[in-house]
């Protein structure tokens, strides 16, 4: 979750440079563009990772069915 704060802060710098630089705007938000796309692909792995299930948590393959007392 480090990565994604830091990819965020940069991407909030490279656009905040873009608004005092006109001539490189249109790197420097691409550059911003890159940042967050780097900041989503790190969020999606962090959470693919705390969804994956554990062997103790695993749902059973086949269900149990009560038995009529």
């Amino acid at each position: 979750m480090e990565n994604v704060r830091r990819y965020r802060a940069l991407a909030s710098l490279c656009r905040q440079q873009a608004a005092y630089r006109p001539l490189q705007t249109w790197e420097l938000l691409g550059q911003a563009e890159h940042f967050e796309h780097l900041a989503e692909v790190e969020l999606k792995a962090h959470f693919d990772a705390c969804n994956v299930p554990h062997n103790e948590d695993a749902v059973p393959a086949t269900w149990e069915t009560p038995v009529a007392a």
